[in-house]
């Protein structure tokens, strides 16, 4: 069994052989979609969280055996490598404890006790720690010479090499970290020349801060350490320093006498001069990284429901993005997305062109069929709202008002010019928001996610770890819904399991010269598409109306067979079997097991069979605003209103009731009983109702509850 295998299912409670497939899968090249799907049988039924859960560890495992290496090739060349060390440290997976063993042997800057040993006071040092001579003062004359010009200054030196040890001490710096881990207190404190500023308004709850670390909450924990970067803020960490001095005693001072005194002073040193900052600055460090980590999952959970949000589907749709002095820039889309004609309209002041606006939206639906409009959330979003749902069409069109995040990004951006080469930053940011009604995960897998503004601090987490957690997210919603063979961007068929950028655009070259994909076999024709990247990717992309029905389904290539037989057994063809529930209900899967097709992957081919094709996402619906409230000014406490949830945080939820100013609902205030996760109760996008609590007009906050809200 890999020892790789063995502590990442011993640390994640996971069965061993099904970590160490995982693995080999991994390093087979398969990506996290593709294993969850169609491994099942060697993986023990993981899903996608367990198996990323595995890729993670793996590569922090990866890490740290490099780290050893390093390790042990300096201590070696210290000629300091004994055998017991490098057992300990073969032996050890915790990088605390790897960086605690290597403290003692790691090269360092110089220090007083490297200047000490120099003048050949380390035996002195030695002496005094033993604690059994009665006159130190006496023993250090001995090393009364050179740089060294008394007794005091010998013991001086002698005590700095002890602090140096005692501080490098593995006992010494658990007994810290223990006392830290129970008792540090966060505490952030207003730089009094930046108390009265405007840009520390946001932070004058942190100005006199202070609580448990460990109950700190990562959105608490990252706007002090954003306070602090902006230098607003000083933030600390500390212990009980009495308490922690005490322990380091314990450990080291053996009873009464001239030497335990010293060795006590020495203690006391250590501790102030070089363990508590060491220490402190480890917990910033790691209260960080786990105030990332929650943040992280917090971001990857709204981006994952932003991207699975409701399609409208392939519909013709009219796109506006509001504006006042600018007027609204308004697209008309076919059902493919593509763009048929712009222009822009003012029907709102300064300008007030509202008849002539009320005839060219009209003539423009009539003209180009549309049967739904988008409407962005941005400036005069309410206004243009209000305007389209007041106007009269020959047919029924529906509206719906989108959010326009990370548009302008969008726009900017070099795919956006190389589809719209020839139309300006305004007209690609409309088309955008019509495109994100149609088919929301289409549109935005082309908008960097961190510009999407479905998360709080993420510019202040690590953007590794964010970037890394992001794109899994992409990739996994994009294979869970499957993507049109022949619709796909080019952007958006990056993201399929096995492809990236560069297949992408050989699928979409390759689609442009031969035409439409007939079946799935034909993608072995793209150059460069091996056998690999087939497997890989083959079961995740859908060719409606393709002569083969399951290449319009998520039954993998590799599983026909098996389907052909069902057919074949029941007496009909593989078509008529996809549209019989009876025949189908007479299957019993246990016939078609084998040694790699086990009943995980059968019972996923026969609910396949029964929806093949089918988008897990949810119907879109309408909603309207209160018309009587459109500022803040206009709200009352206890007033019930609609609402679109916008952002969920940890703490809560922030839902847009038509203000220009989302309101909060605290965690405490989303539901008439205990909530531990507010994603337990609502959702992105979720049409609620909410009751104003407070208004502070001051800040431009607003406090809701959904508590009692029928």
């Amino acid at each position: 069994m890999n020892i790789f295998a063995q502590l990442i299912a011993k640390r994640l409670n996971l069965p061993e052989t099904g970590v160490e497939n995982t693995i080999s899968l991994l390093e087979a090249g398969c990506t996290i979609p593709f294993i969850a799907r169609y491994r099942k049988e060697r993986t023990g039924n993981l899903d996608e969280v367990q198996i990323a859960q595995i890729s993670d560890a793996y590569d922090k495992l990866q890490e740290l055996a490099k780290r050893k290496e390093t390790i042990l090739k300096t201590i070696s060349e210290q000629d300091k490598l004994t055998d017991e060390l490098k057992k300990r440290i073969d032996d050890c997976w915790d990088a605390t404890t790897l960086e605690d063993l290597y403290l003692p042997y790691k090269p360092k800057r110089r220090t007083r006790a490297q200047t000490a040993r120099e003048q050949g006071l380390e035996p002195l040092a030695t002496l005094i720690l033993l604690q059994r001579e009665q006159r130190p003062e006496v023993a250090a004359q001995r090393f009364v010479k050179g740089d060294v010009k008394d007794n005091e200054a010998a013991i001086k030196g002698a005590l700095d090499i002890i602090a140096e040890t005692v501080s490098e001490d593995e006992r010494s710096r658990n007994q810290i970290r223990n006392a830290y881990r129970r008792e540090a207190v966060i505490t952030s404190k207003v730089v009094k020349t930046k108390a009265e500023s405007d840009e520390a308004a946001k932070y004058s709850d942190y100005f006199d801060f202070s609580e448990p670390l460990r109950r700190c909450s990562s959105h608490r924990l990252l706007a002090m350490r954003r306070g602090e970067s902006e230098g607003i803020l000083r933030v600390s960490i500390t212990a009980d320093d009495e308490d922690c001095v005490e322990r380091l005693k314990r450990l080291h001072v053996r009873g009464r006498g001239p030497c335990c005194d010293l060795v006590e002073e020495a203690v006391e040193d250590a501790y102030k001069r070089l363990l508590r900052p060491s220490i402190e600055t480890e917990f910033a460090s790691l209260s960080k990284e786990k105030a990332d980590e929650e943040a992280i999952v917090v971001f990857a959970e709204n981006l994952r429901q932003l991207l699975l949000a409701a399609p409208l589907g392939q519909k013709r749709v009219m796109g506006i993005d509001p504006g006042f002095r600018t007027g609204c820039k308004v697209v008309c889309l076919d059902a493919q997305g593509n763009l048929l004609h712009h222009e822009a309209i003012f029907p709102h002041p300064p300008i007030n062109h509202r008849m002539q606006a009320t005839v060219h939206v009209q003539q423009l639906v009539d003209e180009y069929g549309i049967e739904a409009i988008a409407i962005g959330n941005g400036t005069a979003s309410r206004e243009t709202s209000e305007f389209v749902k007041g106007l009269t069409f020959k047919h029924h069109v529906q509206t719906f008002v989108v959010s326009e995040d990370g548009a302008s990004i969008y726009s900017a951006s070099k795919i956006a010019r190389e589809e719209f080469p020839d139309e300006d930053v305004t007209v690609r940011g409309a088309v955008s928001i019509g495109r994100r009604l149609m088919d929301p995960l289409a549109e935005l897998v082309k908008i960097d996610p961190k510009s999407i503004g479905v998360g709080q601090y993420q510019h202040d987490v690590d953007q590794g770890k964010l970037k890394k957690s992001l794109d899994q997210t992409v990739e996994s919603c994009v294979n869970s819904v499957g993507v049109n063979l022949n619709t796909a961007s080019q952007h958006l068929l990056t993201y399929v399991s096995g492809l990236g950028p560069t297949l992408a655009k050989n699928i979409v070259d390759y689609r442009r010269e031969h035409g439409a994909f007939t079946s799935r076999a034909q993608l072995k024709k793209v150059p460069r598409l091996g056998p690999a990247a087939y497997e890989q990717c083959a079961g995740f992309l859908r060719i409606p109306g393709a002569k083969n029905p399951l290449d319009n389904s998520a039954v993998h290539p590799e599983s026909y067979g098996i389907v052909a037989q069902m057919a074949k057994d029941s007496g009909c063809t593989v078509e008529q079997l996809m549209g019989d529930r009876e025949k189908r209900s007479r299957i019993d899967i246990r016939r078609y097991v084998t040694e790699s097709v086990g009943i995980p992957t059968l019972t996923d081919i026969m609910s396949e069979l029964e929806k093949p094709g089918r988008d897990p996402r949810e119907q879109i619906e309408e909603f309207e605003f209160d018309p009587n409230v459109t500022s803040i000014d206009d709200l009352v406490e206890g007033m019930v209103l609609p609402g679109i949830v916008t952002n969920i945080t940890n703490f809560g939820a922030f839902v847009d009731i038509g203000v220009h100013q989302d309101g909060l609902v605290h965690i405490s205030q989303l539901a008439n009983k205990y909530v531990k996760d507010p994603n337990d109760v609502v959702h992105l996008h979720q049409h609620v109702r909410v009751k104003v609590k407070e208004i502070d007009h001051r800040r431009g906050r607003i406090s809701l509850t959904m508590r009692g809200v029928e």
